[in-house]
């Protein structure tokens, strides 16, 4: 099968199959009058100033002068859950916090109970509806979190349904095990023992499953400490998973700081990562997954993404779309919100929604990039520049959606 995607107006792409950082977060390829050959779902030939790829093809796309780029990457969803939260936002409304929710038996543990409830049926199809809306938004890869079943049965359905939909489903779904999530009802006050029980237990049966391939643990106030996420990373290191942290979202108890020191491949949130803790991070080669949508949605101050390129740290932006902190999977408007609060340029915040998290999720050698031997995964936009998808708000800017080199849009 041979396409051609012709009369590109301005193909704009980060290049290369790794993690940019600093000055080469804001390096970005742009092409003028495109066009791209495809041959089985994989990019064979790039041209530009109007000159298109010689040879017969089976099927051609007219771009119609508008924007090509990668498909967007989102690197951190909870994308599998039972029920909805709606409720709490009349307790948010009335100065409610994220952890005083928490404590009050509410937040992650009211979807526990859901999803505990939830069949795989009911999970897999409410999640496929989910995979369906993002890739018609231009998402055209992205990872899947565990953590709202709290025990051995309830985490292993989730990760069988990611399992299931990464295989039916056009989406690329990369699987992340996060038992580390919360404390479960049935464990309260005993956190060190809920730590020790997925080390001992449900780390080496997904492992042995082969259910996933990263681990993440949320260390944060009032969830699980450093030494507590310290403990659980080094077993899920052993049994050969990469790692992942949530850290620093509410209060900065260590958790950017341990991410660097255990070389873990991203910290997600760092809301209120420290000097010390991007120091850190630095050095470790960290990518840092930032939310802003979750910061809109729960009104919180935005991360230091500006002071995080300046240290030479990856940065990446994702939806962070989940039941309770943000109810959205708009990637898009998490791009307006890195150009309008992180202060991002444009070419810095097309490369956070393609090859960096690509990179963070391993990924980066087949997608992210518009190149040569890349998976064609590409995003027709109804824009004439990156700069217009930074701009606008509030509207699906994807036209045409190719995957794998099908035109799913």
């Amino acid at each position: 099968m041979r396409l051609l995607i012709k009369n590109i107006g301005w193909l704009q792409t980060p290049a290369g199959s790794y993690s940019h950082k600093g000055s080469k977060q804001g390096k970005n390829l742009k092409l003028k009058d495109a066009a791209i050959a495809v041959e089985d779902g994989i990019i064979r030939e790039i041209t530009e100033d109007g000159k298109l790829p010689e040879g017969e093809f089976d099927q051609e796309i007219d771009a119609e002068g508008k924007l090509a780029t990668p498909g967007f990457v989102d690197g951190h969803t909870h994308l599998v859950f039972g029920g909805y939260r709606q409720n709490e936002i009349p307790m948010k409304l009335a100065g409610a916090g994220y952890l005083d929710i928490l404590r009050a038996g509410g937040g992650i543990l009211d979807t526990v109970r859901k999803t505990r409830e939830a069949s795989f049926e009911e999970l897999y199809a409410k999640s496929e509806g989910f995979l369906d809306e993002m890739l018609n938004m231009g998402i055209t890869t992205c990872e899947a979190k565990s953590g709202y079943g709290l025990d051995m049965e309830n985490e292993l359905k989730m990760l069988e349904v990611i399992k299931a939909l990464g295989e039916k489903h056009p989406m690329d779904v990369v699987p992340t095990f996060m038992g580390a999530h919360a404390i479960p009802p049935e464990y309260e006050g005993r956190g060190d023992e809920y730590i020790e029980m997925l080390c001992s237990e449900v780390i080496p049966e997904v492992r042995k499953r082969g259910l996933a391939e990263f681990c993440d643990v949320f260390c944060e106030d009032s969830v699980f400490n450093a030494e507590q996420s310290r403990k659980y990373m080094e077993k899920a290191r052993e049994y050969g998973f990469e790692l992942k942290i949530h850290a620093d979202e509410i209060e900065d108890i260590g958790g950017s700081r341990l991410a660097g020191e255990l070389e873990a491949v991203s910290a997600e949130h760092l809301i209120a990562a420290g000097e010390s803790g991007m120091d850190s991070m630095a050095s470790g080669g960290t990518t840092a997954m930032l939310l802003p949508a979750t910061s809109f949605y729960l009104g919180k101050t935005y991360a230091p993404a500006r002071t995080m390129i300046d240290k030479g740290i990856p940065v990446a932006i994702a939806s962070d779309f989940n039941p309770g902190s943000c109810p959205s999977l708009n990637l898009q408007l998490a791009v307006n919100l890195g150009y309008l609060r992180y202060k991002m340029t444009p070419e810095e915040i097309l490369t956070a929604v393609t090859i960096n998290p690509a990179c963070a999720i391993n990924r980066g050698d087949l997608v992210g990039t518009i190149e040569e031997g890349k998976q064609a995964d590409i995003v027709i936009w109804d824009a004439p520049d990156f700069e217009m998808l930074c701009y606008r708000f509030g509207s699906n800017l994807a036209d045409k959606i190719i995957k794998k080199g099908e035109l799913i849009k």
